[in-house]
């Protein structure tokens, strides 16, 4: 049997979806007409050891993993690096300051877009998701340890 790119990718998903099963067994599920905090988890764990397993089970029309091109994998490491280092910020900076420079630090450093687009870009997706979130929906965002 020839190991294909789908085989990877299925299990994967399918092992990720077992991992947040288990970190979400204390959680309490709940009932349909009144869901616990575990309910969402599972449901979302669930669906994707499902479709993981789909895209096992389909993985003969995929190219087989020896073909894969690895000359993108230092741009998927930076983009992968920078994220990384933004979620360990997010709680001390808040999210206003984690989120303007994560996008903007994607878009000018690692994209190598120009800097006024970038700084543009950022500002208004954080400000628009701000007023979404914050003001129209009343979700507390992370303010961080500046309070803001």
């Amino acid at each position: 049997m020839t190991l294909r790119i789908d085989h990877v990718a299925g299990g994967v998903l399918a092992a990720f979806g077992l991992l947040v099963i288990g970190l979400s067994g204390d959680l309490p599920v709940g009932s349909l007409s009144f869901p616990g905090a575990g309910m969402m988890p599972k449901l979302l764990a669930s669906l994707l050891i499902a479709f993981g397993l789909m895209l096992v089970l389909r993985a003969g029309d995929s190219a087989p993993l020896a073909d894969i091109s690895w000359q993108d994998l230092p741009h998927a490491l930076r983009v992968t690096a920078v994220t990384a280092l933004a979620v360990s910020l997010y709680q001390t900076a808040g999210f206003l300051r984690t989120m303007t420079l994560l996008l903007f630090v994607l878009i000018f450093g690692v994209e190598r877009r120009g800097l006024v687009p970038a700084a543009a870009f950022s500002l208004g997706v954080v400000a628009l998701t701000y007023l979404l979130f914050a003001v129209a929906l009343k979700t507390p965002l992370e303010q961080g340890v500046f309070g803001f």
